[in-house]
């Protein structure tokens, strides 16, 4: 007792049209009269996205009687956040780790993809056993780059220009270096600390 496909194929579609009407009759209706409906679900980020950024106006410049007010910290601070140009730097990883080629490669790779999904456009480069350069092309982002630097345990200080910064309360590369130069041996004294290039 075979029976071909063709046989099914009207109660198929009988079947199919039953279930549609059903599914059809259990629709959601929604009125067009919504005067008593309150829409509160955009925020002011939301209201002000697409729109153009409007031009700096001149209440943020820094008026030269700020400027005697300030030391020189505090001036390259305020300089530093209307840099927006490209912006190139150093990170110093800390010393007395023994670190390969491959491995600062790595960590460099490793650091531009992360702050690339971060939509910071950062490169990292490894440039010896112990420093890292970046390059930036927006300048207003350093904070945020600073703030990831300093993320990282690998990394004791960033230098932008002449600026050095480090995290609160570590003390000055030099006297890490003169600290790991007393603890090393004297047959690697004289070397001091290795600076073989990538």
């Amino acid at each position: 007792m075979t029976t071909s496909f063709s046989s099914h194929i009207p109660i198929l579609l009988v079947l199919l049209l039953t279930s549609s009407l059903i599914f059809a009759e259990g629709k959601i209706h929604i009125t067009d009269d919504l005067d008593d409906v309150v829409d509160d679900e955009e925020d002011e980020s939301w209201k002000e996205w697409g729109k153009k950024s409007a031009p700096s106006s001149h209440d943020d410049d820094l008026n030269p009687s700020d400027l005697n007010k300030m030391d020189v910290s505090q001036i390259q601070a305020e300089i530093a956040k209307h840099q927006s140009g490209p912006v190139f730097g150093f990170v110093k990883l800390r010393l007395g780790v023994k670190r390969t080629r491959e491995t600062v490669t790595e960590t460099a790779m490793q650091w531009t993809k992360v702050l690339k999904t971060g939509a910071v456009e950062a490169k990292f480069m490894g440039v010896d056993l112990s420093t890292i350069m970046f390059t930036m092309e927006r300048g207003q982002d350093v904070s945020e780059l600073k703030e990831f630097v300093f993320d990282q345990p690998e990394a004791y200080e960033v230098k932008i220009g002449d600026q050095v910064f480090r995290r609160p309360g570590d003390p000055p590369l030099e006297e890490v270096v003169e600290e790991l130069q007393k603890k090393t041996s004297p047959s690697s004294k004289s070397d001091g600390i290795s600076k073989d290039e990538l």
